[in-house]
């Protein structure tokens, strides 16, 4: 009779929880909603004081989706592709070895290599933009996808070491000696034990990499010419035309079709980072 009054009781504050839940999720989706929504619209339906809640009926029409989709949106997108995989593949090897040094060696200097770290992080990116571009115009890397990718990897590693530095230290390495003891090489007891439960670290900062490079618009105004965009420079300059209307549905048509990367990025990511935690929980 107890617990069934309890759970009687308890029904009440988990509806009311799941209510204030959906209506935050429902607070949070709706840009989304009205981006994609938008995209459909005309532009007279879209300037309409009254505004168009779906997208369908007599004035919507996909046209928008067509007038973006152009050579600039695939040579942009293939920019930023290149640029930002190159990046966020060479920060998680070399942030992944740092990450193994610091918490797995004893070397000189190490707490200091750490604050450095923390110190870089504070440092504004717009305070770096002159040396930056006086740098790779010396090596003559200019507008070019390597300087680019250059200054993307010095934009994401510091965080990335700090972030997979927890991750390492988080698992015991009394793991692998374990698996040494039963006859395991320190590399193939590394392999087998402990990188598994590092795989959902390594998607986190995968995931956070991939983020801060595919949004980053200020480094690439810098060091790009303005025929040699990244997607965010091209959604930017829709926005930013002379003698003529904006195209609002274009736009959103244009915000949509870059995020669709983002978003199968985290489908595929979901799963991925599951069966990493699932799998490091099994000795090999």
């Amino acid at each position: 009779m107890t617990t069934t009054t309890t759970r009687t009781r308890r029904r009440p504050g988990r509806t009311l929880l799941s209510t204030l839940a959906i209506v935050i999720a429902a607070v949070w989706a709706f840009p989304v909603y009205w981006m994609v929504n938008s995209s459909f619209q005309t532009l007279g339906r879209l300037r309409s004081p009254e505004p168009a809640w779906l997208p369908f009926g007599g004035d919507t029409s996909p046209d928008a989706y067509g007038r973006v989709a152009d050579a600039s949106f695939w040579d942009a997108m293939q920019l930023s592709l290149t640029v930002t995989l190159l990046a966020v593949g060479a920060g998680l090897v070399f942030a992944f070895l740092a990450a193994l040094a610091i918490s797995r060696f004893r070397i000189r200097g190490k707490t200091a290599f750490i604050v450095v770290i923390l110190i870089v992080q504070m440092i504004p990116a717009e305070a770096l933009f002159i040396s930056q571009y006086k740098m790779l115009s010396g090596w003559g890397l200019f507008n070019t996808v390597a300087g680019l990718t250059l200054l993307y990897l010095a934009m994401i590693l510091p965080f990335t070491i700090w972030m997979l530095r927890g991750f390492v230290a988080g698992v015991p390495a009394e793991l692998e000696e374990a698996a040494m003891v039963d006859g395991c090489s320190r590399f193939r007891a590394f392999f087998t034990i402990t990188f598994p439960l590092l795989a959902p670290g390594l998607v986190a900062s995968g995931v956070y990499g991939f983020l801060q490079c595919w949004n980053e618009i200020t480094l690439a105004t810098v060091v790009m010419d303005p025929s040699n965009r990244t997607i965010p420079l091209w959604l930017q300059g829709m926005t930013t035309v002379s003698n003529q209307a904006i195209d609002w549905p274009a736009v959103m048509a244009g915000a949509t079709l870059v995020a669709i990367p983002v978003i199968g990025l985290f489908m595929f990511v979901q799963s991925k980072m599951t069966s990493g935690m699932v799998s490091g929980a099994v000795k090999g």
